[in-house]
């Protein structure tokens, strides 16, 4: 597992993003998913796509990040989808990772890291999931990345402990 270097700083209209990926990550938990939320933004801020984690469906591949890919995917023209930004709660897995980068989705921010999420996993005793936690740039090593944010990260830390007291955080995930 490495650790992802910054691509360039988080900026503050990054932050009004993020927050917006933590409070998809709340919904997501109190709908019964696990905690994660994500924003694509066109090159002019304008909010494309959001969603969030919707695993509860039985589909373990319903990540908001692999779906902001395949929206971009038919809706959005290759320059366009280049040009854009991804912010997500938690740095993209590698499924997602792979989406991404084979989509042609520009920059990703996250507010929190795969090895921050791994080491919270084992902290609360959850084993490892089906995926070797790899950051962004093990897996797509060409995408440029920023995060995460500590004070946002604190607020993912939070919401995956409650997650996993609701035990809706198990050990595939």
């Amino acid at each position: 597992m490495s650790t992802t270097v910054e691509s360039r700083p988080v900026g503050a209209d990054d932050l009004v993003h993020l927050r917006s990926c933590v409070d998809l990550a709340r919904q997501a938990l109190e709908a019964g998913d696990k905690p994660f939320g994500s924003v694509l933004v066109d090159e002019a801020g304008t909010v494309r796509f959001e969603d969030r984690n919707r695993e509860s469906s039985g589909d373990a591949t319903r990540h908001p990040e692999l779906a902001i890919a395949k929206w971009a995917a038919e809706n959005m023209q290759p320059e366009e989808r280049a040009a854009s930004v991804v912010y997500t709660s938690g740095e993209h897995c590698a499924m997602c990772s792979a989406a991404h980068a084979f989509v042609g989705l520009g920059r990703i921010v996250f507010a929190s890291s795969g090895a921050q999420y791994a080491s919270w996993k084992s902290d609360l005793g959850i084993e490892p999931g089906p995926l070797a936690p790899l950051g962004i740039s093990d897996v797509a090593p060409g995408i440029p990345v920023s995060g995460p944010v500590p004070a946002l990260a604190e607020e993912v830390r939070v919401l995956v402990e409650k997650s996993v007291r609701s035990g809706r955080l198990g050990n595939d995930g």
